[in-house]
Formats: structure tokens, sequence, C-alpha cells
């Protein structure tokens, strides 16, 4: 069984208290919002909605080491709400490919009880690093994948999904547009 690969998942398991990240929503331009958080080594999943009660929509999964997200060409005059997330997860060495016509089939073994799901990525030829093309729910083991014009010969990867908590709610409204 894994260890749960976020220090401050076991910290607040056991009771101690953790600074909060410090999660902020940045207005650019009058329908621009940078999102920033501090380097803690994890990828983020970055989540927004309407409404602080949600219902949330992911904006994107980042890689480990990033730490800002740019949100552009919002509807002017409009509140948008903010939320992240840290993960972490080991790399599968279990995945294995089929690609017939245009799409590729991929596979894997699922040797994890707890996982909180698994990220599929790719990195086209070409590229520096894998992008996430997928997320799936706990317990898959198998996802397939219509392939993009030059796509052909992308090398793919699978990380187990293991999330942290969830940042507090940050907020900007939109100004009005030029």
């Amino acid at each position: 069984m894994p260890v749960k690969p976020l220090v401050a998942v076991a910290l607040l398991a056991a009771g101690c208290s953790t600074a909060a990240p410090s999660f902020t929503a940045t207005l650019t331009s009058p329908t621009d919002v940078v999102l920033s958080w501090p380097d803690d080594g994890a990828g983020h999943r970055v989540e927004y909605a309407n409404d602080p009660a949600g219902p949330w929509t992911t904006l994107r999964f980042l890689p480990a080491h990033t730490t800002s997200y740019h949100h552009p060409d919002l509807i002017p005059e409009t509140p948008f709400y903010y939320r992240e997330q840290p993960f972490t997860g080991p790399v599968s060495t279990d995945l294995r490919t089929a690609v017939v016509g245009g799409t590729v089939t991929v596979t894997w073994a699922d040797r994890t009880p707890d996982e909180a799901g698994f990220l599929l990525e790719i990195r086209r030829p070409g590229a520096p690093d894998f992008d996430p093309v997928e997320v799936t729910e706990p317990d898959v083991t198998t996802c397939a994948l219509s392939l993009l014009p030059g796509e052909e010969g992308s090398a793919f990867r699978l990380r187990t999904l293991y999330y942290g908590p969830l940042s507090p709610v940050v907020h900007q409204t939109t100004g009005k547009e030029r």
C-alpha cells in the first residue's frame, strides 16, 4: 500500500496544524485573472465557479512546480470564484497502449486500493513535457482516446492520483470590456 505523498495530509490527519498556502486571484485586465500559489512540489488542479457554492468546473491539471494559471477572456462584469487542490502520485510502470486507426487504448493494472483516480498524460512528438489528457475515477483500468492530427507517435504516462486539501476560495469580479 503506497504512503500518502502529501506531508500536509499526514500532518492534518495527525491533528497537527500547518499554515495554509497563500492562494490568490489577481485581475490583470478587465477580463483576465491570474491565479498564484507557492511552489509546494505538487501538481495542482485549478477549478472555477460563478457562485461560491459551485458547481465547480476544472480548468486544468498543472504539473508540479507550476505556481500560476492565467484564466483569459472572461465574461465582463461577472463574479469568478476559484480554488485549487494539490495532487501527487507515482507514475505507473504498468502502462500498455494499443493504437487502432486513430484511437489509442491505454490499459493498466490498479494496484492501489485508495487512489482518487488516475491521470493520463501525453507527450506529443517534439514536446518537452507531458500534458494531462484524461482523468479517470478510482478503480478504472482502461481509457480510449481519439488521436488528433500530429499526435501519432506520442508517448503516454499514467499517474495515480492522491489529492491534498482544497484551498480557500478566492474571488474576482471582472470589469467592463474595453
